[in-house]
């Protein structure tokens, strides 16, 4: 029970040192949920504001001088600016530092070297066929190795163990 329980502490600790050590620009874009908020945030208030500014504007008796066109060109604009504004902010920045494995989370978890190779190659979207041609093994092996890889990862599936691979900084 105590070796559960240390076992349980040291993987949880990997997993707080991988988020820490992880770059928000690696991070899923579900797991940047500040940063999206304020990104919905600062959308909305534009619109808000953009609103208020029609509403002055017509309670000002100028929307009547100018003809509908030109308001579809000022709103078009501020629509395409917006767009580009939002789509730098979202588009993800090329990685300042190069990718460095969570070998903490590698010890906790009890991967050895291979199935850290297997899951690489799992990544790469390979079938259980390819990887053992270009690993040199049986399919059977390779079923094996996976088989383990989705018990110590605790998952169900190939994209799962990716997805959990590449959160923890096991893979790239």
């Amino acid at each position: 029970m105590n070796r559960d329980r240390a076992n349980f502490i040291n993987f949880a600790d990997a997993i707080g040192q991988a988020a820490a050590d992880r770059p928000l620009a690696r991070t899923p874009l579900f797991c940047q949920s500040d940063r999206m908020a304020r990104t919905i945030i600062l959308y909305a208030l534009a619109l808000a504001l953009a609103a208020a500014a029609l509403q002055w504007l017509e309670y000002r008796h100028a929307a009547r001088a100018f003809s509908s066109e030109i308001y579809m060109v000022l709103i078009a604009a501020g629509f395409a600016a917006l767009g580009v504004w939002v789509g730098i902010r979202l588009t993800p920045r090329a990685r300042s530092t190069p990718f460095e494995r969570n070998e903490a989370a590698i010890r906790a978890l009890g991967l050895s070297p291979r199935e850290c190779e297997i899951l690489e190659l799992l990544a790469s979207g390979q079938s259980n066929k390819e990887l053992a041609r270009s690993l040199g093994i049986s399919p059977n092996t390779v079923k094996t190795h996976v088989a383990r890889l989705y018990e110590k990862l605790e998952v169900g599936r190939r994209v799962q163990a990716i997805e959990k691979a590449r959160m923890l900084a096991l893979i790239e």
